[in-house]
């Protein structure tokens, strides 16, 4: 019995691990968009990781990444690195990714799994990560005001809403996918 708890603690951090090593790989994959903002696919790999983990085991993956990312890895959208990536106008972002995957994970966990249910945490995840990486965006990069406010949603928001639901939808239909060998 003492091995099967072994076993089954090796597994997790296995998941776990492959669940960083996606978001590291997806963070550097950009699309790049008309007016020069690349779309990564790191929001692509928050939400896979929440739909194959759950809100634990997701939420560990996540920190964990950001926490190589800071000490020096470059896993960071363009192979950036380091404290300054997350002290910069988008880091609010990075540590919003923390909040997506205890939010959607915790909602999932309340409503079910089915694909409306899973999609909607999923939504609201993604917007409390909006709402995080605005403010800091904000708050690093000017004063707070309407105007700053306004400008980070127009900059850092609107042209990624539509790849965001696009992400997410994919994110579900993979993991509802692949749960059945994780779980």
């Amino acid at each position: 019995m003492h091995n099967q708890k072994i076993n089954a603690s090796a597994k997790e951090i296995c998941y776990i691990a492959v669940c960083v090593a996606i978001m590291a790989v997806c963070s550097v994959i950009t699309i790049p968009l008309p007016g020069g903002v690349p779309v990564t696919l790191q929001t692509f790999a928050v939400f896979l990781c929440v739909g194959l983990l759950g809100t634990m085991r997701a939420t560990v993956a996540v920190t964990v990444y950001i926490l190589l990312g800071m000490i020096g890895v470059p896993i960071f959208s363009g192979f950036g690195s380091g404290v300054g990536v997350i002290l910069g106008p988008t880091g609010g972002y990075i540590i919003g990714f923390i909040f997506s995957a205890i939010i959607s994970g915790s909602l999932i966990k309340v409503f079910g799994e089915k694909p409306y249910a899973v999609f909607l945490a999923m939504i609201i995840g993604l917007l409390v990560c909006y709402l995080t990486g605005t403010l800091w965006f904000v708050g690093v990069k000017s004063t707070f005001s309407w105007q700053g406010i306004v400008y980070a949603f127009t900059a850092c928001v609107l042209p990624f809403i539509i790849p965001d639901l696009a992400k997410i939808a994919l994110a579900i239909l993979i993991s509802n996918r692949m749960k059945k060998y994780i779980r």
